[in-house]
């Protein structure tokens, strides 16, 4: 009989030992009727868990039964959601249960969402439904298999507690991993308090868990705002490669590590559309896909202003230093960017900006499908284009276009490794949670099956490479508090 995993498993408490005045403790709530809906077995095992435990005993995975030692805490942090700042957000409905180290020994936290209120929870109800929980479980570990740093999930239980949101749903409780959840808005948190020492203090926790490279610099502080803008850009970059669209770019949904997290009003491009929004709050597309960057470089400059005081001792020779650093992220982020598409086009040597933006112009009039178009290049490369050829409007053009790039030589084998087959589809998503809602994982099962190789084609999966159906419609997401 496997050993219940609160009696066996040890969790670090080093996050609530060294920056205590971000931390309150807390516990989950109880569930009335818990039942495991999915678990990560793979993550499971690299971080040491025993599956089968963890099936047994639930307690660990709702936050109500955990190690003697362990120390729960609900985080502190600030943050500008869609520009306005709240000077005190906080995990509302989430608990960092505590930190275990993976198979390579890196530290990383295991945390909930849903867990129940907090003293952050702002008269929520600390909840989350089982829609939102499995998204977030599908896109997360989507993500990490299209190469992209994410936090990931661990399982999904439900609560047998209703929810009330538009309608009465059914409750659930996520577990996801991540390498922290330090966030910009911790850091304004902390600015705002006034104590440089919790400032000082946060800084050196983020270099030694993220950027430890930093602490070797002449200044550490200004090193670690380095890195955290390289790592924002190459992640934004990755983002608008695969067509990905957070939705709610808020500096509390910023992290310090580098990992895209807070899957809310998240979706992927279908039809090209460089203004798309899918978020149904953003209604002054302020996140939409073409604004990532530019959101993340403001995210950026917040976090600068927090870390004014560690930067410099004059305040004017800080903000020239954090200014000097932040306007590297453009030229970062397209220089990945566009090294980025180059590989998806197959090719490598200097990217042809020109070559790139006809394209894009050719896909955006078109409406043509983001992820299936490139994936089907690489048979144009192989010399069969009609596949792309029926996916654009101006025939003219695109062969003008497509005679010019055969020129360069791309290598189609390349193309396969950087182009997805499968990405979770909106109405294929939509579909699997609506039946899981409904009390059916099989649809769940069968995405999971798809996006998690998400680069090997594979026969009885067409339907999961396809674009959406014509009848698809508008696609709006919601945050699901």
């Amino acid at each position: 009989m496997s050993v219940a995993p609160s009696s066996s498993l040890r969790l670090g408490d080093r996050f609530a030992r060294e920056l205590p005045e971000l931390a309150v403790p807390w516990r989950g709530e109880d569930a009335p009727d818990p039942r495991l809906l999915v678990l990560n077995e793979q993550l499971a095992g690299d971080l040491g868990l025993d599956a089968a435990a963890l099936r047994d005993d639930l307690g660990l995975l709702l936050g109500t039964t955990v190690p003697s030692e362990a120390r729960p805490v609900a985080q502190a942090y600030a943050g500008h959601q869609f520009g306005g700042y709240s000077p005190r957000l906080g995990d509302g409905r989430a608990l960092l249960l505590g930190e275990l180290s993976d198979a390579d020994g890196a530290l990383r936290d295991l945390h909930l969402k849903g867990s129940g209120r907090t003293p952050f929870a702002r008269g929520g109800d600390g909840r989350a439904a089982v829609g939102p929980m499995l998204r977030e479980y599908v896109v997360s570990e989507a993500m990490h298999a299209l190469g992209v740093p994410s936090t990931r999930a661990l399982a999904v239980v439900a609560t047998g507690r209703a929810v009330q949101r538009e309608t009465v749903l059914p409750g659930a409780v996520l577990a996801r991993v991540a390498s922290s959840h330090l966030r910009v808005g911790s850091f304004q948190y902390a600015r705002a308090s006034g104590d440089v020492d919790l400032l000082r203090r946060l800084a050196d926790h983020a270099i030694a868990r993220h950027h430890p490279a930093a602490a070797a610099a002449q200044h550490p502080h200004l090193a670690l705002y380095d890195a955290v803008v390289a790592a924002q850009a190459g992640l934004v970059a990755q983002w608008m490669l695969i067509g990905f669209v957070h939705g709610v770019m808020n500096t509390d949904n910023m992290t310090i590590s580098g990992e895209t997290i807070d899957y809310g009003p998240c979706a992927f491009l279908d039809a090209y559309d460089p203004a798309v929004v899918f978020s149904s709050i953003d209604e002054g597309g302020r996140y939409a896909y073409r604004n990532q960057p530019a959101a993340a470089q403001w995210n950026l400059a917040r976090l600068a202003e927090a870390m004014l005081p560690l930067l410099h001792d004059d305040e004017e020779r800080a903000i020239a230093d954090a200014v000097e650093v932040l306007e590297t992220f453009t030229g970062r982020y397209q220089e990945a960017w566009a090294g980025g598409v180059w590989a998806k086009l197959g090719l490598d040597g200097p990217v042809d900006r020109g070559l790139v933006a006809e394209l894009l112009a050719l896909l955006e009039s078109g409406h043509a499908d983001w992820t299936s178009f490139f994936r089907g290049l690489a048979a144009a490369a192989r010399g069969d284009a009609e596949p792309v050829r029926g996916r654009v409007l101006d025939l003219p053009a695109f062969d003008d276009w497509l005679a010019r790039w055969r020129e360069r030589d791309p290598d189609p084998r390349a193309m396969d490794r950087v182009n997805p087959v499968y990405v979770p589809r909106n109405h294929l998503v939509e579909e699997a949670l609506a039946a899981a809602t409904a009390g059916d994982l099989e649809p769940l099962h069968e995405l999971l099956e798809a996006v998690l190789r998400p680069f090997e084609a594979r026969p009885g999966l067409e339907r999961y490479a396809d674009p959406a159906p014509d009848d698809f419609g508008r696609y709006r997401t919601f945050c699901g508090t």
